[in-house]
């Protein structure tokens, strides 16, 4: 059964906006979808390798940042009387930008913290995102602060064949983060089904077993760091192409603990996980806001949260494997030695 839910929600999904003509709705699908991706890059460290990052938004916002201003250009002033002056290009150019800084950070980050881990790399990561939205906040030369860079142009994609395609409507951005999303998940499923995917998974289970037999751990987390890093900022630049509009904002907590919330509630460690998890609680709110208060939208929230945790306490996608699993039957008895008769 479980082999069978990626196909058959990634064809629900593909299917839905032809039946939703709600356009509130399918703006809370795209954002979800941008979240989602996050979560499923957030996966690939807390997951397979059981390093948590609470600062993992600062690469998702060093992503939107990225693409916004390689997109729109800037004119900045550096020390030494130095000037850099970058005008636009396309989008993207900037999205392959934002995936490539984005995850060069997170090698810097991973090299700077892994060797020492645990909670000295939870420190970093938070660390290095408040710092990152410090700058975001006071260089207001580049990025104009909390005044926020604006008239983001849309994602544009040159297609053989078919020409030059601007991402304006709604659906077209839905499918668009759609494919983002399913190249996310089998690239994720490619790399953890791999000799590199079962050195991580040795290093959480067991470190010094996997250290015995030759794994090298700090080359092996800081590529793990890298690759979610480079995902997450996949995710800020279709954020920011999507939206058109970026503030250091981007760069809140609260943004890390939905990303954490949708890991472990979906089932932190499987593929399927972030995605289920990233559909209920990114759909949620959206549920709950025509019928309640918004303090009592976040008292469902939260009371949803612990239930899943207390009835299915290694997350729904587990639980659904686990109802899938054929029961055991008995082992038939040993036949017992023929007996030498005297």
């Amino acid at each position: 059964m479980t082999r069978l839910l990626p196909l058959a929600l990634l064809v629900v999904l593909a299917l839905l906006p032809l039946g939703l003509k709600d356009p509130y709705l399918l703006n809370a699908l795209i954002t979800t979808g941008i979240f989602t991706i996050g979560a499923m890059s957030l996966n690939l460290l807390l997951g397979y390798t059981g390093q948590l990052s609470l600062g993992h938004i600062a690469f998702f916002g060093i992503g939107a940042y990225v693409s916004a201003l390689t997109s729109l250009g800037f004119d900045v002033g550096l020390p030494f009387g130095l000037r850099v002056t970058h005008e636009g290009w396309p989008p993207a150019a900037g999205f392959l930008l934002a995936v490539l800084i984005s995850g060069l950070c997170g090698y810097v980050v991973g090299r700077l913290s892994f060797r020492v881990r645990g909670a000295y790399f939870v420190i970093v990561t938070i660390s290095f995102a408040e710092v990152v939205r410090l700058v975001a906040l006071n260089w207001i030369e580049l990025t104009q602060g909390p005044l926020a860079l604006t008239s983001i142009p849309f994602m544009t994609l040159g297609l053989p064949g078919l020409g030059e395609m601007t991402f304006k409507t709604k659906i077209q951005n839905y499918y668009l983060v759609l494919a983002v999303a399913t190249l996310s998940y089998l690239l994720i499923a490619r790399l953890v089904g791999s000799r590199f995917g079962r050195a991580m998974r040795g290093l959480k289970e067991n470190e010094p077993l996997a250290l015995s037999v030759g794994v090298d751990a700090t080359r092996t987390l800081t590529i793990a760091a890298t690759v979610s890093a480079a995902m997450a900022g996949a995710a800020g630049s279709l954020y920011a192409h999507y939206i058109r509009i970026i503030d250091p904002d981007v760069f809140l907590f609260s943004y890390t603990v939905t990303m954490v919330i949708m890991v472990v509630a979906g089932g932190k460690g499987t593929l399927i996980g972030p995605v289920i998890g990233g559909l209920i609680f990114g759909l949620l709110p959206v549920a709950l806001r025509p019928v309640m208060a918004p303090e009592a939208q976040w008292i469902v929230y939260g009371a949803t949260l612990i239930v899943i945790l207390f009835v299915m306490p290694r997350g729904i996608a587990p639980a659904l494997a686990a109802l899938g699993l054929p029961k055991r039957a008995p082992a038939a008895p040993k036949p017992e030695p023929a007996r030498a008769s005297s």
